[in-house]
């Protein structure tokens, strides 16, 4: 399997930035500050219509945990559906019970739902979250899910290593094991190399400047003005470190 690079992304212009710095997958949300929100429609479709990228999807109704009601479950499973109808490649999501165990009924719904476009599914940060990973890894594997994306139930891949390296080398023959963030341009070779893992997702995030929030004069708490965007050259910078090698590697 080759190594790759998942460039997470808020916005058409990010995909394009994605795109521009060689990128070819993505995962694509609304709300990046916030952890991630379901992404709009209208910026799945100028994606999809004018890039080759491969286009994950993040359904998450909001912040602050993935313990859902019966109302938030149906919005997202009509989003899921929303997104697949309009070219999504693959949908990450998570879903706990109240005890931070995987909700096996939703999930096995969600699963299912995404198996049936025949696409990808990604089961998000939800498992940094669970007390018994290992079940939750079994659980995952037997649904069919094709990947995870983690931490290391750490802050930051980096500070989860330990973690990283376990699952990947625990289970990545089963599953896709895809560290998020905190790792630089310059150390994410040997991070690969030392965890095993093929797939690292990283935001390549730059400032830029919106100038009616900045003539408004602290009228509104927007960072004075500034906002973040993918930085094509980041991009670039993490493909070209990582994406020149292959390897005889398989998901079972």
């Amino acid at each position: 399997m080759k190594r790759q690079i998942e460039i997470r992304c808020g916005n058409y212009s990010d995909a394009l930035n994605a795109q521009n710095g060689g990128a070819s997958r993505i995962i694509l949300s609304n709300g990046l500050y916030l952890g991630g929100l379901t992404p709009s429609i209208g910026t799945l479709l100028k994606v999809k219509e004018n890039t080759d990228l491969e286009v994950i999807c993040l359904v998450r109704p909001r912040t602050a945990g993935f313990y859902y009601n019966d109302d938030e479950f149906e919005t997202m499973m009509l989003d899921a559906e929303v997104l697949l109808d309009n070219g999504a490649d693959g949908i990450a999501f998570g879903f706990l019970d109240e005890e931070c165990d995987i909700d096996i009924v939703h999930t096995r719904k969600m699963v299912d739902l995404i198996h049936s476009y025949h696409k990808k599914a990604f089961f998000n940060q939800a498992i940094d979250c669970v007390y018994d990973i290992d079940k939750t890894m079994c659980i995952l594997i037997t649904m069919g899910v094709e990947g995870i994306y983690t931490s290391g139930q750490q802050k930051n891949a980096l500070k989860g290593k330990e973690m990283v390296h376990y699952l990947q080398d625990t289970y990545g023959q089963g599953i896709e094991v895809i560290a998020v963030e905190g790792i630089n341009v310059d150390n994410l070779t040997k991070y690969m190399d030392d965890t095993g893992v093929f797939i690292y997702q990283t935001a390549c995030l730059d400032w830029d400047i919106d100038p009616t929030t900045v003539k408004a004069d602290g009228l509104f708490d927007y960072h004075d003005g500034e906002f973040e965007k993918v930085n094509w050259e980041l991009v670039e910078a993490y493909v070209d470190e990582v994406e020149d090698d292959l390897y005889d590697f398989e998901i079972m």
